[in-house]
Protein backbone atom coordinates (compact mmCIF):
# COMPACT_ATOMS: atom_id res chain seq x y z
CA UNK A 1 0.00 0.00 0.00
CA UNK A 2 1.29 3.45 -0.96
CA UNK A 3 0.45 6.36 1.33
CA UNK A 4 0.45 9.94 -0.02
CA UNK A 5 -0.60 12.97 2.06
CA UNK A 6 -1.55 16.33 0.56
CA UNK A 7 -3.28 19.53 1.72
CA UNK A 8 -6.63 20.71 0.41
CA UNK A 9 -7.27 24.35 -0.52
CA UNK A 10 -8.43 25.25 3.00
CA UNK A 11 -5.51 23.49 4.72
CA UNK A 12 -7.20 20.20 5.63
CA UNK A 13 -5.17 17.02 5.29
CA UNK A 14 -6.07 14.37 2.71
CA UNK A 15 -4.34 10.99 2.47
CA UNK A 16 -4.44 8.61 -0.51
CA UNK A 17 -4.05 4.91 0.27
CA UNK A 18 -3.19 3.29 -3.06
CA UNK A 19 -2.93 -0.37 -3.95
CA UNK A 20 -0.31 0.43 -6.65
CA UNK A 21 3.16 1.72 -5.88
CA UNK A 22 3.25 3.74 -9.12
CA UNK A 23 0.19 5.88 -8.29
CA UNK A 24 0.95 9.60 -8.72
CA UNK A 25 -1.04 11.96 -6.49
CA UNK A 26 0.18 15.44 -7.41
CA UNK A 27 -3.15 16.97 -8.43
CA UNK A 28 -3.76 20.24 -6.51
CA UNK A 29 -7.09 21.26 -5.01
CA UNK A 30 -8.21 24.08 -7.35
CA UNK A 31 -11.30 25.15 -5.40
CA UNK A 32 -11.79 28.41 -3.52
CA UNK A 33 -13.06 27.40 -0.11
CA UNK A 34 -14.28 29.48 2.85
CA UNK A 35 -12.33 29.53 6.13
CA UNK A 36 -12.79 26.50 8.33
CA UNK A 37 -15.05 26.75 11.40
CA UNK A 38 -13.68 26.90 14.91
CA UNK A 39 -13.93 23.85 17.11
CA UNK A 40 -17.29 22.87 18.53
CA UNK A 41 -18.14 23.37 22.18
CA UNK A 42 -18.22 20.55 24.71
CA UNK A 43 -20.66 20.93 27.58
CA UNK A 44 -20.59 18.60 30.57
CA UNK A 45 -23.88 17.13 31.76
CA UNK A 46 -23.50 16.83 35.55
CA UNK A 47 -26.54 14.55 35.84
CA UNK A 48 -25.02 11.81 33.66
CA UNK A 49 -21.30 12.71 33.87
CA UNK A 50 -21.16 12.86 30.07
CA UNK A 51 -19.90 15.39 27.54
CA UNK A 52 -22.23 16.73 24.83
CA UNK A 53 -20.85 18.40 21.68
CA UNK A 54 -22.56 21.55 20.40
CA UNK A 55 -21.47 22.00 16.76
CA UNK A 56 -23.74 24.65 15.24
CA UNK A 57 -21.75 24.89 11.99
CA UNK A 58 -22.85 21.34 11.08
CA UNK A 59 -26.36 22.63 10.44
CA UNK A 60 -25.11 23.84 7.03
CA UNK A 61 -23.34 20.63 5.97
CA UNK A 62 -24.04 19.04 2.60
CA UNK A 63 -27.30 17.08 2.66
CA UNK A 64 -28.15 14.35 0.12
CA UNK A 65 -26.92 16.12 -3.02
CA UNK A 66 -27.76 14.67 -6.47
CA UNK A 67 -25.28 12.11 -7.78
CA UNK A 68 -23.67 14.60 -10.16
CA UNK A 69 -22.82 16.90 -7.24
CA UNK A 70 -21.40 14.31 -4.83
CA UNK A 71 -18.36 15.78 -3.00
CA UNK A 72 -16.82 12.32 -2.51
CA UNK A 73 -16.49 11.48 -6.19
CA UNK A 74 -13.13 12.04 -7.89
CA UNK A 75 -12.53 15.44 -9.51
CA UNK A 76 -13.03 15.28 -13.29
CA UNK A 77 -12.46 18.29 -15.54
CA UNK A 78 -14.07 21.33 -13.94
CA UNK A 79 -16.19 19.29 -11.58
CA UNK A 80 -14.10 19.78 -8.45
CA UNK A 81 -14.75 17.71 -5.32
CA UNK A 82 -13.10 16.95 -2.00
CA UNK A 83 -10.75 14.54 -3.80
CA UNK A 84 -8.54 16.35 -6.36
CA UNK A 85 -7.48 13.16 -8.19
CA UNK A 86 -9.45 11.79 -11.19
CA UNK A 87 -9.55 8.35 -9.55
CA UNK A 88 -8.58 6.75 -6.24
CA UNK A 89 -8.57 3.52 -4.23
CA UNK A 90 -9.11 4.61 -0.61
CA UNK A 91 -8.98 8.20 0.61
CA UNK A 92 -9.12 9.69 4.11
CA UNK A 93 -9.50 13.41 4.72
CA UNK A 94 -10.44 15.84 7.47
CA UNK A 95 -14.17 16.47 7.58
CA UNK A 96 -15.13 19.93 6.34
CA UNK A 97 -17.96 20.05 8.89
CA UNK A 98 -16.41 18.34 11.91
CA UNK A 99 -17.98 17.65 15.29
CA UNK A 100 -14.46 17.87 16.78
CA UNK A 101 -11.33 19.62 15.49
CA UNK A 102 -8.03 21.16 16.51
CA UNK A 103 -9.16 24.71 15.73
CA UNK A 104 -9.68 25.83 19.30
CA UNK A 105 -11.40 29.13 20.04
CA UNK A 106 -11.74 30.85 23.40
CA UNK A 107 -14.71 29.49 25.35
CA UNK A 108 -16.26 30.37 28.70
CA UNK A 109 -15.18 28.10 31.52
CA UNK A 110 -18.73 27.30 32.57
CA UNK A 111 -22.37 28.04 31.75
CA UNK A 112 -23.52 27.39 35.31
CA UNK A 113 -21.45 26.24 38.28
CA UNK A 114 -22.58 22.72 37.38
CA UNK A 115 -21.96 22.91 33.61
CA UNK A 116 -18.32 23.39 32.66
CA UNK A 117 -17.50 24.06 29.02
CA UNK A 118 -14.42 23.32 26.96
CA UNK A 119 -13.49 23.41 23.27
CA UNK A 120 -14.39 20.39 21.17
CA UNK A 121 -10.77 19.39 20.68
CA UNK A 122 -10.21 16.32 18.53
CA UNK A 123 -10.52 15.37 14.89
CA UNK A 124 -13.13 13.99 12.50
CA UNK A 125 -12.19 12.30 9.25
CA UNK A 126 -14.05 10.88 6.25
CA UNK A 127 -13.01 7.51 4.78
CA UNK A 128 -13.94 6.93 1.11
CA UNK A 129 -13.90 3.19 0.37
CA UNK A 130 -14.00 3.47 -3.42
CA UNK A 131 -14.24 6.01 -6.22
CA UNK A 132 -17.38 4.22 -7.50
CA UNK A 133 -20.35 6.32 -6.40
CA UNK A 134 -22.83 3.48 -6.95
CA UNK A 135 -20.91 0.79 -5.07
CA UNK A 136 -21.40 -0.38 -1.49
CA UNK A 137 -19.02 -1.86 1.05
CA UNK A 138 -20.56 -5.28 0.35
CA UNK A 139 -19.59 -4.98 -3.33
CA UNK A 140 -15.89 -4.39 -2.61
CA UNK A 141 -13.35 -7.16 -3.29
CA UNK A 142 -11.54 -8.63 -0.26
CA UNK A 143 -8.34 -6.89 -1.37
CA UNK A 144 -10.05 -3.49 -1.03
CA UNK A 145 -11.38 -4.42 2.42
CA UNK A 146 -7.78 -5.11 3.41
CA UNK A 147 -6.77 -1.66 2.13
CA UNK A 148 -9.58 -0.05 4.14
CA UNK A 149 -8.52 -1.96 7.25
CA UNK A 150 -4.90 -0.88 6.78
CA UNK A 151 -6.06 2.74 6.37
CA UNK A 152 -8.09 2.51 9.59
CA UNK A 153 -5.06 1.09 11.38
CA UNK A 154 -2.92 3.96 10.07
CA UNK A 155 -5.42 6.58 11.20
CA UNK A 156 -6.05 4.94 14.59
CA UNK A 157 -2.33 5.11 15.33
CA UNK A 158 -1.87 8.66 14.02
CA UNK A 159 -4.95 10.12 15.73
CA UNK A 160 -4.11 8.37 18.99
CA UNK A 161 -0.84 10.29 19.04
CA UNK A 162 -2.55 13.70 18.88
CA UNK A 163 -2.44 15.69 22.14
CA UNK A 164 -5.64 15.32 24.11
CA UNK A 165 -7.13 12.41 22.15
CA UNK A 166 -8.36 9.61 24.41
CA UNK A 167 -10.30 7.33 22.06
CA UNK A 168 -10.50 6.65 18.30
CA UNK A 169 -13.80 5.43 16.83
CA UNK A 170 -14.09 4.12 13.25
CA UNK A 171 -17.57 3.55 11.83
CA UNK A 172 -19.80 3.40 8.77
CA UNK A 173 -23.38 4.65 8.51
CA UNK A 174 -25.31 3.18 5.58
CA UNK A 175 -28.77 4.20 4.38
CA UNK A 176 -31.01 7.24 4.67
CA UNK A 177 -32.92 5.38 7.38
CA UNK A 178 -29.79 5.61 9.51
CA UNK A 179 -29.34 9.31 8.72
CA UNK A 180 -26.60 9.44 6.09
CA UNK A 181 -26.22 12.76 4.28
CA UNK A 182 -24.10 11.43 1.38
CA UNK A 183 -24.87 8.32 -0.65
CA UNK A 184 -21.27 7.65 -1.74
CA UNK A 185 -19.90 4.61 0.16
CA UNK A 186 -17.85 6.03 2.99
CA UNK A 187 -17.16 5.81 6.69
CA UNK A 188 -15.93 8.17 9.38
CA UNK A 189 -13.37 8.35 12.16
CA UNK A 190 -13.84 10.35 15.36
CA UNK A 191 -10.92 11.13 17.67
CA UNK A 192 -12.51 12.03 21.01
CA UNK A 193 -10.92 14.05 23.84
CA UNK A 194 -12.55 11.69 26.35
CA UNK A 195 -13.48 8.03 26.72
CA UNK A 196 -17.02 7.66 25.41
CA UNK A 197 -19.93 6.64 27.68
CA UNK A 198 -20.45 3.33 25.86
CA UNK A 199 -16.79 2.38 26.24
CA UNK A 200 -16.72 3.45 29.89
CA UNK A 201 -19.63 1.09 30.53
CA UNK A 202 -17.92 -1.79 28.73
CA UNK A 203 -14.68 -1.18 30.61
CA UNK A 204 -16.43 -1.06 33.98
CA UNK A 205 -18.02 -4.46 33.34
CA UNK A 206 -14.69 -5.84 32.08
CA UNK A 207 -12.91 -4.55 35.19
CA UNK A 208 -15.42 -6.20 37.54
CA UNK A 209 -15.04 -9.48 35.63
CA UNK A 210 -11.23 -9.31 35.82
CA UNK A 211 -11.41 -8.74 39.58
CA UNK A 212 -13.79 -11.68 40.06
CA UNK A 213 -11.81 -14.09 37.88
CA UNK A 214 -8.27 -13.06 38.69
CA UNK A 215 -7.58 -11.32 35.39
CA UNK A 216 -9.96 -12.86 32.87
CA UNK A 217 -10.83 -10.85 29.76
CA UNK A 218 -14.63 -10.49 29.75
CA UNK A 219 -15.11 -10.16 26.00
CA UNK A 220 -12.77 -13.07 25.27
CA UNK A 221 -14.70 -15.25 27.73
CA UNK A 222 -18.07 -14.23 26.22
CA UNK A 223 -16.75 -14.91 22.72
CA UNK A 224 -15.53 -18.36 23.77
CA UNK A 225 -18.93 -19.14 25.29
CA UNK A 226 -20.76 -18.05 22.13
CA UNK A 227 -18.46 -20.13 19.92
CA UNK A 228 -19.00 -23.15 22.19
CA UNK A 229 -22.80 -22.72 22.19
CA UNK A 230 -22.91 -22.17 18.41
CA UNK A 231 -26.62 -21.34 18.32
CA UNK A 232 -26.07 -17.65 17.60
CA UNK A 233 -22.94 -17.99 15.43
CA UNK A 234 -23.56 -16.73 11.89
CA UNK A 235 -20.14 -17.31 10.31
CA UNK A 236 -16.60 -18.18 11.37
CA UNK A 237 -13.13 -18.81 10.01
CA UNK A 238 -9.68 -19.46 11.45
CA UNK A 239 -9.30 -15.95 12.90
CA UNK A 240 -12.79 -14.39 13.27
CA UNK A 241 -16.28 -15.26 14.45
CA UNK A 242 -19.48 -13.38 13.63
CA UNK A 243 -22.29 -13.99 16.15
CA UNK A 244 -25.52 -12.46 17.37
CA UNK A 245 -25.09 -11.43 21.04
CA UNK A 246 -27.39 -13.32 23.42
CA UNK A 247 -28.69 -9.97 24.70
CA UNK A 248 -28.77 -8.17 21.34
CA UNK A 249 -30.48 -4.78 21.50
CA UNK A 250 -31.22 -4.38 17.81
CA UNK A 251 -33.43 -6.55 15.56
CA UNK A 252 -30.40 -7.67 13.57
CA UNK A 253 -27.11 -7.19 15.41
CA UNK A 254 -23.87 -9.10 14.89
CA UNK A 255 -20.49 -8.84 16.56
CA UNK A 256 -17.46 -9.68 14.42
CA UNK A 257 -14.51 -10.44 16.70
CA UNK A 258 -10.97 -11.77 16.28
CA UNK A 259 -10.25 -14.93 18.23
CA UNK A 260 -7.05 -13.39 19.57
CA UNK A 261 -7.68 -10.62 22.12
CA UNK A 262 -6.21 -7.40 20.73
CA UNK A 263 -6.98 -3.83 21.85
CA UNK A 264 -7.40 -2.17 18.46
CA UNK A 265 -7.13 -2.44 14.68
CA UNK A 266 -3.38 -1.65 14.50
CA UNK A 267 -2.72 -4.71 16.70
CA UNK A 268 -4.17 -7.12 14.12
CA UNK A 269 -1.53 -9.14 12.28
CA UNK A 270 -1.45 -9.75 8.52
CA UNK A 271 -3.28 -13.07 8.70
CA UNK A 272 -6.09 -11.56 10.78
CA UNK A 273 -6.43 -8.59 8.44
CA UNK A 274 -6.60 -10.84 5.39
CA UNK A 275 -9.18 -13.14 7.00
CA UNK A 276 -11.52 -10.32 8.02
CA UNK A 277 -12.62 -9.26 4.52
CA UNK A 278 -14.13 -12.51 3.18
CA UNK A 279 -16.12 -13.14 6.36
CA UNK A 280 -17.36 -9.55 6.69
CA UNK A 281 -18.36 -9.29 3.03
CA UNK A 282 -20.33 -12.51 3.38
CA UNK A 283 -22.08 -11.08 6.45
CA UNK A 284 -23.00 -7.82 4.68
CA UNK A 285 -24.45 -9.76 1.76
CA UNK A 286 -26.52 -11.78 4.21
CA UNK A 287 -27.83 -8.53 5.69
CA UNK A 288 -28.85 -7.34 2.21
CA UNK A 289 -30.38 -10.73 1.46
CA UNK A 290 -32.66 -10.80 4.50
CA UNK A 291 -35.36 -8.72 2.84
CA UNK A 292 -33.96 -8.54 -0.71
CA UNK A 293 -33.17 -4.82 -0.41
CA UNK A 294 -30.20 -2.76 0.78
CA UNK A 295 -30.04 -3.04 4.56
CA UNK A 296 -29.51 0.19 6.50
CA UNK A 297 -26.84 -0.38 9.12
CA UNK A 298 -24.21 1.01 11.42
CA UNK A 299 -20.83 -0.72 11.55
CA UNK A 300 -19.00 0.39 14.70
CA UNK A 301 -15.46 -0.62 15.63
CA UNK A 302 -15.05 -0.93 19.41
CA UNK A 303 -11.41 -0.19 20.20
CA UNK A 304 -9.68 0.21 23.56
CA UNK A 305 -8.96 3.77 24.72
CA UNK A 306 -5.65 5.27 23.69
CA UNK A 307 -4.09 5.71 27.12
CA UNK A 308 -6.00 3.75 29.78
CA UNK A 309 -7.45 0.28 30.38
CA UNK A 310 -6.10 -1.16 27.15
CA UNK A 311 -5.65 -4.57 28.78
CA UNK A 312 -9.41 -4.73 29.42
CA UNK A 313 -10.39 -4.20 25.80
CA UNK A 314 -11.05 -6.70 23.03
CA UNK A 315 -11.43 -5.29 19.52
CA UNK A 316 -14.73 -6.10 17.84
CA UNK A 317 -17.00 -4.73 15.13
CA UNK A 318 -20.64 -4.23 16.04
CA UNK A 319 -22.86 -4.40 12.95
CA UNK A 320 -26.53 -3.61 13.49
CA UNK A 321 -29.64 -2.50 11.62
CA UNK A 322 -32.81 -0.70 12.63
CA UNK A 323 -34.85 -2.71 10.08
CA UNK A 324 -36.97 -5.36 11.81
CA UNK A 325 -39.09 -6.38 8.80
CA UNK A 326 -39.23 -5.55 5.11
CA UNK A 327 -41.61 -2.65 5.77
CA UNK A 328 -40.84 -1.89 9.42
CA UNK A 329 -38.09 -0.03 11.28
CA UNK A 330 -37.07 -0.18 14.92
CA UNK A 331 -37.49 3.26 16.44
CA UNK A 332 -35.87 4.27 19.70
CA UNK A 333 -39.02 5.34 21.47
CA UNK A 334 -39.84 5.98 25.14
CA UNK A 335 -38.08 3.10 26.87
CA UNK A 336 -34.96 3.18 24.69
CA UNK A 337 -34.54 6.95 24.31
CA UNK A 338 -35.91 7.97 27.69
CA UNK A 339 -34.53 5.23 29.95
CA UNK A 340 -31.89 3.47 27.85
CA UNK A 341 -33.72 0.13 28.18
CA UNK A 342 -33.88 -1.66 24.83
CA UNK A 343 -36.78 -3.89 23.86
CA UNK A 344 -35.95 -6.22 20.98
CA UNK A 345 -38.76 -7.54 18.77
CA UNK A 346 -36.71 -10.44 17.38
CA UNK A 347 -35.12 -13.17 19.49
CA UNK A 348 -31.33 -13.22 18.93
CA UNK A 349 -31.48 -16.95 18.17
CA UNK A 350 -34.06 -16.32 15.45
CA UNK A 351 -32.00 -13.45 14.02
CA UNK A 352 -28.96 -15.72 13.78
CA UNK A 353 -31.06 -18.42 12.09
CA UNK A 354 -32.40 -15.96 9.53
CA UNK A 355 -28.93 -14.59 8.78
CA UNK A 356 -27.48 -18.07 8.32
CA UNK A 357 -30.25 -18.84 5.85
CA UNK A 358 -30.00 -15.55 3.93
Amino acid sequence: MKRTAIRLADGRELIYFDERDDAVRDQPDRRELPPLPAASQLRHDPLTDEWVAVAVHRQTRTFLPPANECPLDPSVGERLTEIPAPDYDVVVFENRFPSLSGRVADEPGEITPFTPVRPGLGRCEVVCFTADHDASFASLPPSRVRTVLDALADRTTALGELPGVEQVFCFENRGVEIGVTLHHPHGQIYAYPFVTPRTRSLLAAARRHAERTGGGNLYADVLAAERAAGERVVATNEHWTAYVPAAARWPFEVHVAPHRPVPDIPALDDAERDAFGPLYLDLLRRFDGLFDLPMPYIAAWHQAPVRVDRELGHLHLQLFSIRRAKDKLKYLAGSESGMGVFINDIAPERAAELLRAA
